[in-house]
């Protein structure tokens, strides 16, 4: 060894990941429960234009309160398999998309009452 030349050690360096597939697929499916958890657990109800407009319209107000008892019995349902339900409240009467949480209309809860309602698989009676 040339004795004009120093030696010095190399830092320690971090270790580079190694790459394993089977990390990767277990990374991929923990994704993908966690994906489906999370909208499993989605409660927040949104409305559609046209669902909007009625409420506004026919003068429809629900109560907070109400609306968390809704939203957690649209979990219920979805978690049942009911993928449009008819929610009937004392004051309003909402169809409802369970799967993705959309309010697609709503009357009056006397409007209601001479109505027929179709392609639903599932009905939600709220006091």
């Amino acid at each position: 060894m040339d004795p004009r030349v120093q030696w010095h050690p190399l830092p320690n360096l971090p270790k580079s990941p190694s790459v394993n597939t089977n990390d990767s697929h277990a990374k991929k499916k923990n994704f993908k429960e966690v994906f489906q958890t999370e909208l499993n657990n989605a409660t927040k109800l949104v409305f559609t234009k046209h669902a909007k407009n009625r409420m506004e319209s026919r003068g429809i107000s629900i109560d907070d309160n109400k609306w968390i008892e809704i939203e957690n019995k649209v979990v219920e349902a979805r978690k049942k398999g009911i993928k449009e339900s008819v929610v009937i409240t004392e004051d309003a009467t909402l169809l409802i998309n369970a799967q993705t949480h959309t309010i697609i209309t709503a009357l009056n809860r006397n409007e209601a009452k001479s109505q027929i309602f179709s392609n639903i698989n599932g009905t939600i009676l709220i006091d």
